[in-house]
């Protein structure tokens, strides 16, 4: 399937308010974006190709990592593709979760004994940066990984999620650094 680039056109279109209860820190994105497609449907009375969601939390993604999402989505087969960058720690290994007796436990034991990181699967923590849906699973399902779910690696430094203060200073000097890179001193 290949999505029309236009696509943007009607971001650019879709302006409207959420109610206030899809708008706290605790509302649920995907009821925002089934919230979102009733709106498209009832007005435009179709639903449109494909979902796009670019969450304001995460400022530093660049629009390479949108492209890179639609053309994951375009090779069809898939109900939503998301973004993901390198793990810094490992629910097989360095994890850890609290236990009803006061101890802790790794969040997925292992069969065998782990001496590294090394040896324990790949993983990958989810990120903002985008999400490319298609819009009947969204209507249908009520959560992402009820579907065929694949992923688009972005790079550490876009791929920040602003869910605390110390995430915003985090963005804010990536962001300071990245502006000086693109406008040296001696260009101000």
């Amino acid at each position: 399937m290949k999505l029309q680039r236009s696509l943007y056109i009607t971001v650019q279109r879709f302006r409207f308010s959420a109610p206030p209860e899809l708008a706290t820190d605790n509302s649920p994105e995907w009821l925002a974006w089934r919230h979102a497609l009733n709106y498209l449907l009832e007005s435009d009375g179709h639903l449109p190709a494909a979902m796009v969601s670019v969450p304001t939390t995460a400022p530093l993604r660049v629009p390479l990592d949108i492209e890179n999402a639609l053309n994951e989505y375009e090779k069809g087969d898939v109900d939503v593709v998301v973004t993901v960058t390198d793990a810094h720690r490992s629910p097989y290994f360095n994890m850890v979760k609290a236990c009803g007796d006061g101890t802790v436990a790794i969040v997925i034991p292992p069969s065998a004994v782990i001496e590294n990181r090394q040896q324990v699967p790949t993983v990958y923590d989810m990120t903002t940066v985008a999400y490319v849906a298609r819009p009947e699973f969204v209507m249908s399902h009520n959560a992402i990984f009820d579907g065929r779910v694949r992923a688009v690696h972005v790079p550490g430094e876009r791929a920040i999620d602003i869910d605390t203060p110390l995430d915003f200073q985090i963005a804010e000097a990536l962001m300071n650094n990245r502006e000086r890179e693109v406008w040296p001193r001696s260009k101000r």
